[in-house]
């Protein structure tokens, strides 16, 4: 297995440039919104997704949630740049969530892969997932995540880049991978945070913004709405 270099820098969140954009995912979502999971007590955040990872990652840092996945249109617009795009769709998700949230802040978040200024989202079939990762081969890209935080008065988001470096993929390998079926409901069709892990060579940024929620610029919106992290 070749050798990760994890190389975090907390601010790589500030990049220039536009980006030119199309989008290889599903431009709607299929989950309904009214279904709300009161799997906690006592909760104190919406999470505007039902994404299992960004639910663990705030669980991770002790923020008692409960899920509403919501339905919003994620097909990019005309001369929209990347990170626009991603910023726009954290905004929506939460913006969506707050009509069910019986009073609670909503966090929504948006993740996307931009490679030569192409956005990849989740891959709509197992050969979009082959080409994705052909491209992605021996190359680095950017991941984008996006966070945005509302209630009723109030709104924040940030937007967070990292650079990620694949090593040379083998045709075999790419095949295999996706055999596996966990690139099909991942942006870029890979995910660092499991078996995808042994084609990363070096990151630049935030690790957990590469998996689907930067952890510390999260930590900081949430404090602006008075969302306690650490159970307290």
């Amino acid at each position: 297995m070749a050798h990760l270099a994890w190389n975090i820098a907390l601010d790589s969140h500030v990049h220039a440039g536009l980006a030119r954009t199309s989008k290889h995912s599903h431009s709607r979502r299929t989950s309904n919104p009214l279904t709300i999971e009161h799997e906690k007590n006592v909760a104190n955040l919406v999470l505007a997704s039902g994404s299992p990872r960004r639910r663990e990652l705030l669980e991770q840092i002790g923020v008692q949630i409960r899920t509403c996945p919501v339905d919003i249109d994620e097909r990019v617009q005309a001369g929209e740049s990347a990170e626009t795009y991603v910023v726009r769709l954290a905004k929506e998700k939460a913006e969506a969530g707050l009509a069910f949230a019986e009073g609670l802040p909503v966090l929504g978040s948006d993740t996307s892969v931009v490679i030569a200024g192409e956005i990849l989202g989740k891959p709509s079939s197992l050969e979009d997932a082959h080409g994705m990762l052909r491209r992605l081969s021996a190359q680095c890209h950017d991941v984008m995540t996006a966070v945005a935080v509302v209630n009723e008065n109030e709104c924040y988001s940030v937007l967070v880049k990292t650079q990620v470096r694949f090593r040379a993929l083998s045709e075999q390998e790419i095949q295999d991978y996706c055999a596996t079926g966990e690139p099909m409901d991942k942006a870029g069709a890979y995910g660092i945070q499991g078996l995808g892990a042994v084609f990363v060579e070096h990151i630049e940024g935030s690790y957990s913004g590469v998996v689907g929620l930067p952890l510390t610029e999260t930590a900081a919106l949430l404090k602006k709405i008075n969302v306690p992290i650490w159970g307290q």
